[in-house]
């Protein structure tokens, strides 16, 4: 079966060639141009990922993105016209998975609907039983990879239980801040690319071949 992809996009014009180059590759697609149709609409269909444009007459992508996470996993890729950091983060924030920035090539959208699925699809898939994980050792600061193992600090491990809670999700630097430091102690955004940095560094000597936690330009971290 073909996966579906809803297509949430108000500039018509924009909607039917991003839906043709779907085709092209071997998706199904529907298209909604109004906001409000959109909730309506998921009652009687399951896509498997949904493209959602953030600036939509009657209800905004923003608040429909929050709707679809209370009550569905759905893969979430936001397309936006609106290049402030911001709105970038307030829509990762509320679920998404993926941004895209306006104008954009179609064959970019197509690139990221397939990775977002992929990513998804691997998250889903039980692992085989001999396969190399990282794992997080109960009761102390220690990580595993295969037969090595390297200690954390304690702000170290807190920051990779977060990233591995939702592996492929961003986190942006201020949720890691709220996440470690509740109390936003005399912190800032380059204490968390510190911490970071210093993670990389050990987890890479477990696993050379491996990037486990990756930077987003512009948005933040994610584990993969």
């Amino acid at each position: 079966m073909k996966p579906m992809i809803l297509i949430v996009e108000d500039e018509t014009k924009l909607a039917r060639v991003v839906r043709d180059y779907l085709h092209r590759d071997g998706f199904e697609t529907a298209l909604i141009h109004h906001g409000d149709d959109v909730m309506p609409w998921l009652t009687d269909h399951h896509p498997d990922l949904i493209l959602l444009d953030l600036m939509l007459p009657g209800t905004d992508g923003l608040t429909i993105c929050r709707e679809v996470r209370k009550t569905s996993a759905t893969p979430i890729i936001m397309t936006t016209a609106r290049v402030e950091e911001i709105d970038r983060l307030l829509g990762l924030e509320l679920g998404a998975d993926d941004y895209i920035c306006k104008p954009y090539s179609p064959r970019e959208v197509v690139a990221r609907v397939k990775a977002v699925l992929r990513r998804t699809q691997l998250n889903q898939t039980p692992s085989p039983k001999d396969e190399t994980r990282l794992e997080l050792p109960d009761n102390d600061n220690l990580v595993r990879y295969g037969d090595r193992q390297t200690e954390l600090t304690a702000i170290e491990m807190r920051l990779l239980q977060v990233l591995m809670t939702h592996p492929g999700r961003i986190y942006s630097r201020d949720q890691l801040m709220d996440e470690i430091y509740p109390d936003r102690r005399l912190v800032n955004d380059r204490t968390i690319d510190s911490h970071i940095k210093n993670l990389r560094k050990k987890l890479n000597q477990l696993a050379p071949d491996q990037e486990f936690v990756r930077s987003v330009y512009g948005a933040g971290y994610k584990f993969e």
